[in-house]
């Protein structure tokens, strides 16, 4: 052993660990299993002692490690059949041919990895689709703090060669087919003290500017998708409606056909202008077309899109407004950004293309820009408009958005942000799709300014608090 490895070694007893480095390694797991729900497969590269792994209870869990002393604590600490710990080097040994994993966790692994492009490059056989890749960081304006807290015993000596900042690793991504999905600043102070750690790190260390003088660096990405041959993949097209009975044939005429076949769900709300009917009687003047009534249980947009979407049958579902006031041929443009691989949850912004006049009034405008913003920062994924009524993911992510629904409440009564946190919390890839948008040719408009308005104060405030404070 060199004398870094004797240094490990020593340091390696669980009970030191927890002594001194608990509060540290605590938050390192707590932002991770906010990543990572319980029940996913889950490749941990680096694994220690396995108790990271452990503690995301997945359904199949691997850890590797090149120490041996690390496998031999994680094989007799956990001797659970779920968890499999393998002694290896990741970089010139081979490893588990034909699996793949819904996450995969480089937690200050790749400090000492020699060529990072190259193991970048070999982990792609590992991912399908819907993998994640969460890599952690240590930031290089951290080096000469650390090196000096190994010298005090503050820190278990580590043998770091790549110090390497978020920019740095967001270019590996890029030169390896991995596309960035978000990225994270954690730790402002490692080690615990009463209330002061608390503050700095809970207040102090989401403040702009000196966010980036975190200890830790997240980042979470997905690999590069071809583009898929998605002709046997069908599409559901739910359209909410409610007192629309003027716009319910215009819509059916309208709808493109996209991929193996379409269904158009129609969810009636309690209408006072006979839609139900004309739904009723469009279903019969068109056979040819695969078209659906649902009769809205309670009231509300939220009960109206969760209905449609839970008895979709498509593998994709589209969310459509039945005002018309965005053309029913632009959702053709989502179901071409989720065919070529561009995103998993596709939202339409309005705020793109130049308005006819009496589209949109201007407060309404200027508020959507101005939250557009702010949920940007937020949620660190690109959102310029929130309340635009397109929308569109598969079933399959729209089950992970479902399940994480009761995180936040009840509070939404119209569904979007419902969706959106969903979509961010299951690190979902965002993309935004530019569409037409028009006034209103028939009946009244639902939007509220100021309602609405507080409603958007709301999710801001929620938002803030489940992904930044937390």
């Amino acid at each position: 052993m060199n004398k870094m490895e004797i240094k490990q070694a020593e340091h390696s007893d669980d009970s030191f660990k927890k002594q001194k480095y608990r509060y540290y390694h605590k938050n390192i797991e707590h932002l991770i299993k906010q990543a990572v729900p319980e029940g996913s497969r889950v490749l941990d590269i680096k694994c220690d002692r396995g108790d990271l792994l452990a503690s995301l209870a997945p359904s199949r869990g691997v850890g590797i490690d090149r120490r041996p002393e690390s496998i031999e604590g994680a094989k007799s600490k956990y001797p659970n059949s779920c968890l499999e710990f393998m002694c290896l080097d990741i970089e010139t040994e081979k490893f588990l041919e034909g699996r793949v994993f819904d996450y995969i966790i480089l937690n200050d692994a790749l400090g000492e990895i020699a060529d990072i492009q190259l193991l970048l490059r070999k982990i792609h056989r590992y991912c399908e689709r819907g993998t994640r890749l969460i890599v952690i960081q240590y930031n290089p304006l951290w080096e000469r703090i650390l090196k000096m807290a190994e010298k005090l015993n503050l820190k278990m000596p580590e043998k770091i060669d790549n110090w390497l900042s978020i920019d740095d690793l967001e270019n590996f991504f890029t030169i390896t087919r991995f596309q960035f999905i978000k990225r994270d600043f954690r730790l402002l102070f490692p080690l615990y003290f009463p209330i002061f750690s608390f503050l700095a790190n809970r207040y102090l260390a989401k403040l702009p500017v000196v966010r980036r003088l975190n200890l830790i660096q997240m980042i979470v990405a997905r690999p590069w998708v071809q583009s898929d041959d998605l002709t046997g993949q069908s599409v559901s097209v739910v359209i909410t409606c409610r007192d629309e009975k003027e716009n319910i044939e215009p819509l059916v005429q309208r709808i493109p056909m996209l991929g193996s076949h379409t269904e158009i769900i129609f969810v009636e709300g309690h209408s006072a202008d006979a839609t139900r009917g004309e739904i009723k009687r469009i279903i019969s003047k068109y056979p040819e077309k695969d078209i659906r009534l649902l009769i809205q249980d309670r009231v509300g947009q939220k009960d109206a899109i969760i209905k449609g979407f839970d008895l979709a049958k498509g593998d994709f579902i589209i969310l459509l407004e039945a005002d018309l006031t965005t053309p029913p041929e632009e959702i053709s443009k989502l179901w071409d950004a989720y065919r070529i691989g561009s995103g998993e949850y596709i939202n339409g912004t309005r705020l793109v293309y130049s308005m006819a006049k009496g589209s949109m009034p201007y407060i309404n405008l200027m508020g959507n820009r101005v939250f557009g913003n702010i949920f940007t920062g937020i949620l660190s994924q690109r959102f310029t408009d929130v309340l635009c009524g397109l929308k569109a993911v598969s079933k399959k992510d729209y089950l992970k958005i479902k399940r994480s629904m009761p995180l936040w409440g009840d509070f939404d009564p119209f569904g979007d942000f419902d969706i959106i946190f969903g979509a961010v919390i299951n690190n979902l890839k965002v993309v935004e799709v530019p569409v037409k948008y028009y006034p209103r040719k028939y009946g009244e408009t639902k939007t509220r300014p100021f309602k609405h308005g507080w409603l958007l104060f709301r999710a801001c405030c929620l938002g803030f608090k489940k992904f930044v404070l937390d």
